[in-house]
């Protein structure tokens, strides 16, 4: 491979959302690690080739040493307010896990993302895990109102470099304060503000159904 070659390891990796964002950008994904049967058959159609770990506890990020880009959007189910927010007591919780390969893998950017009840159930340990690998790190709340849809839906988004500097050229373990204050809004990003006096009745309720977090 050359060595120029942007590479990307995707966890969690769903029907490829962060792969398709990666290729935009230049990157050529090198593994997924999904273990949905209709999302693997989904990565195989459209990423033929590309080897996908099934489970996660099985990935070995020293198998990706280097890699320039690694993702993922982690379970959202022991966080979110629509379950019961156990946190890290839900065998679900697979933060720590990233972290683990991050720490295998040592890539130059790390991306996760979650949904907003992360900031008070497991994101200061995540920042705290990851400032000990090494890296600065930059947390964002991003609500889907941003690209325009019709609800608020807000997510967290814990950018990592493995730099000993930020994207802005502060110290990694300067302004930890500013850190913390990056994901109390985001109107900058929604061109000042929402677009309507209140969030439109998009149908996000549903009751007796199987998997219901999930469909929602």
């Amino acid at each position: 491979m050359h060595e120029r070659t942007k590479t990307h390891l995707d966890l969690f990796s769903g029907i490829g959302g962060f792969a398709i964002a990666a290729r935009r950008a230049g990157y050529q994904t090198v593994a997924f690690c999904e273990q949905d049967r209709f999302c693997q058959r989904v990565l195989e159609r459209h990423w033929r080739g590309v080897p996908c770990i099934e489970d996660v506890h099985d990935l070995n990020g020293k198998d990706y040493e280097g890699v320039t880009l690694l993702t993922g959007g982690f379970p959202c189910q022991p966080y979110t307010l629509y379950g019961k927010r156990r946190g890290e007591d839900d065998d679900r919780a697979l933060g720590g896990e990233m972290v683990r390969v991050i720490s295998e893998a040592r890539p130059t950017w790390a991306l996760g993302e979650n949904v907003a009840g992360f900031e008070t159930l497991g994101l200061d340990r995540m920042l705290s895990d990851l400032e000990g690998l090494g890296y600065a790190v930059q947390t964002f709340r991003i609500p889907a109102i941003a690209v325009d849809a019709k609800h608020q839906r807000d997510r967290v988004w814990i950018v990592a470099h493995s730099n000993s500097l930020d994207v802005q050229g502060r110290g990694a373990d300067q302004d930890k304060e500013g850190r913390q204050g990056s994901h109390q809004g985001s109107s900058g990003l929604c061109g000042g503000g929402a677009k309507w006096d209140a969030e439109p009745d998009v149908g996000r309720v549903a009751h007796g159904i199987p998997k219901r977090v999930d469909r929602l």
